[in-house]
């Protein structure tokens, strides 16, 4: 059966001041993109958002469109009944035809009326979704204009910096393989805790690296030792004597 090897807290230590190094350098260029990644995330959100507006007004203005074409046929075929009807009134035999076909013309002529109105409100109401449509279309050349300017600009970043960060990244996987689970997972609860990612900090001018809180000299002493792994106890990070800090090299 294989054995799995220990690692004494030194080298513990010195595996942990390698990943930190690296884990800085891979944030350094994580802040060279800045917020380019989370900008152009938002932008397509948004061209996605002003499409979908896009779509739902132009199927509006082409259910306006129809609903016009059919009160137009509403019209013409009233118009037609209504000729219809006047020239069977001049055929009546009594009053009581008459007065059924003018009933007949009055009702179509009613709906002829209706008709002009609802094309009437529904022309003003196609002429406002033509407005939010050319709105729309606006916002989304807008979008686009700065996607592409966005992206190009992130695009040039990744370029310039991708062989570096391929780099950057097996160090950084050797590095995680040489400490073990629970250390790790302290390590990343840690840099989850702090803007600037540190977890590991050399203790400098008697003083935490990370939150420059006083460290008593016992406490100093233990740190140099490096016999067990040691943390600020104002601000939990790891703490590393300088020259351990300092013989530590990432390239």
């Amino acid at each position: 059966m294989a054995q799995v090897k220990e690692y004494s807290v030194e080298e513990k230590l010195t595996s942990l001041v390698k990943l930190q190094k690296v884990d800085s350098k891979l944030d350094g260029i994580e802040i060279l993109k800045g917020e380019l990644p989370i900008e152009v995330s938002d932008l397509e959100d948004e061209i996605t958002g002003l499409n979908a507006r896009q779509n739902r007004i132009e199927e509006e203005m082409n259910g306006i469109q129809q609903f016009i074409e059919e009160k137009r046929t509403t019209i013409k075929e009233s118009g037609e009944l209504i000729k219809k009807y006047e020239k069977q009134s001049d055929n009546v035999k009594n009053n009581r035809e008459f007065e059924a076909i003018s009933k007949e013309m009055e009702m179509q002529t009613l709906e002829v009326k209706l008709a002009e109105k609802h094309i009437k409100d529904a022309t003003e109401d196609l002429a406002e979704k033509a407005k939010q449509l050319e709105l729309a279309k606006k916002a989304i050349a807008v979008k686009e204009n700065n996607l592409k300017g966005k992206k190009s600009e992130l695009e040039k970043i990744i370029e310039e910096t991708d062989k570096e960060e391929k780099h950057y990244k097996k160090l950084e996987e050797a590095a995680r393989s040489s400490v073990d689970e629970r250390l790790l997972t302290s390590y990343d609860r840690i840099r989850n805790n702090y803007r600037n990612g540190l977890a590991v900090v050399p203790v400098e001018r008697d003083s935490c690296g990370g939150c420059y809180n006083a460290i008593p000299p016992q406490k100093q002493s233990e740190v140099k030792q490096r016999k067990k792994i040691i943390v600020c106890e104002n601000c939990g990070r790891i703490l590393v004597d300088d020259d351990l800090e300092n013989s530590v090299e990432v390239k």
